[in-house]
């Protein structure tokens, strides 16, 4: 899904009723499996829409977006993706990104 049919698909949600949350990374520094202005849609049942590039890191944001549905107040999540660079844990960038999550 590309990121202007998210936009859309957040706007049908708010319209629906729904309640979810949008992601978007706001700020990158580093290597990062996806660039700022990538978004993904949150639903309080743990499913999504697009991503924000996937595995440890994404899940720290949906955990957060859980949060933020139940409050229905935004907030800002810090994924540092160097932890663990010098483990065999794979999949790590080695960068830091900042995403904000809103209600929707």
């Amino acid at each position: 899904m590309d990121q202007m049919q998210l936009i859309k698909r957040a706007i049908e949600v708010r319209k629906g009723g729904e309640k979810a949350a949008l992601a978007t990374i706001i700020r990158t520094k580093g290597s990062t499996p996806r660039k700022t202005g990538s978004r993904m849609i949150v639903f309080p049942c743990g499913r999504i829409e697009g991503t924000i590039g996937g595995g440890c890191g994404e899940a720290e944001v949906i955990e957060k977006a859980f949060e933020v549905i139940q409050s229905n107040t935004p907030s800002q999540q810090r994924v540092d993706l160097t932890k663990g660079l010098f483990f065999e844990d794979g999949g790590i960038c080695g960068g830091i990104m900042d995403v904000f999550i809103e209600p929707i």
